[in-house]
């Protein structure tokens, strides 16, 4: 049962596949796996805006920190003048609090900024293989309606595409039809000379219409005879003779 299972299995994806490879358009195809790759293009587009867009985000939030340490700076010097030394404890430890969180930005910029590099190179690189089998796809597809055209008229030169060998067989069976209608006129025609077509609107056989033949022979050579009696006992038969031949002259 296993081994009838696959059998239809792989009888079932040949003709799946034929039937793929006559529905299959090559330039639809080639279409196709370009709007695909533009498609991707734009994703990486779009994943470099957004690292890009993060990015900036950071660095103006570094430079707010930034601004907020420098300020931190001069309260604590102004607490010292004041001899507020816990206002200048509380300053300074803002400060480094400050900059602490400004090493962690610093990191999370450099990352963001790696990230926008590589992102930047695949585009590039996209771009140049997108620009690459955009020429390649119309170079294709000028070879395939080209052979298309080639072929179509080759076979309408040569007669081998569909339409052509309809024409063609329907010559073939005129002529098929011409020749068996000449054979069959030329074999009545014959049989006629030779006596051997029979009448058709005759029921008699063979027998029938020679004896018919010799009746009819037995019984002109019967009248001939009675006439030549006839004319030869009486008494103007000679007259009757030279009028014959004075007329026949």
């Amino acid at each position: 049962m296993a081994g009838l299972w696959q059998r239809f299995s792989l009888i079932f994806k040949s003709k799946a596949s034929r039937a793929l490879d006559r529905a299959e358009n090559p330039t639809e195809t080639l279409d196709y796996s370009y709007e695909q790759m533009l498609q991707q293009l734009q994703n990486v587009k779009r994943g470099v805006a957004d690292v890009v867009t993060a990015k900036k985000r950071l660095e103006l939030q570094t430079q707010s920190i930034e601004q907020n340490v420098v300020k931190l700076e001069t309260q604590a010097r102004q607490a010292v003048a004041a001899n507020r030394d816990d206002l200048a404890k509380e300053a300074l430890q803002r400060k480094a609090a400050a900059q602490q969180q400004l090493q962690g930005l610093d990191a999370q910029v450099q990352q963001l900024q790696s990230q926008q590099e590589s992102l930047v190179a695949s585009q590039q690189q996209l771009e140049a293989r997108i620009e690459s089998f955009r020429s390649e796809k119309e170079v294709i597809k000028a070879q395939y309606s080209a052979a298309q055209a080639q072929v179509k008229i080759g076979e309408a030169a040569t007669g081998i595409g569909k339409g052509m060998q309809d024409t063609g067989l329907a010559i073939q069976r005129a002529r098929d039809k011409t020749q068996e209608l000449q054979a069959r006129a030329g074999a009545i025609e014959e049989l006629t000379a030779t006596g051997a077509l029979e009448d058709l609107g005759d029921s008699r056989d063979h027998i029938d219409r020679e004896l018919a033949q010799i009746s009819a022979s037995a019984q002109v050579d019967d009248e001939l005879a009675k006439l030549k009696t006839e004319v030869g006992s009486g008494s103007g038969g000679g007259d009757a003779a030279k009028e014959i031949e004075s007329g026949s002259s």
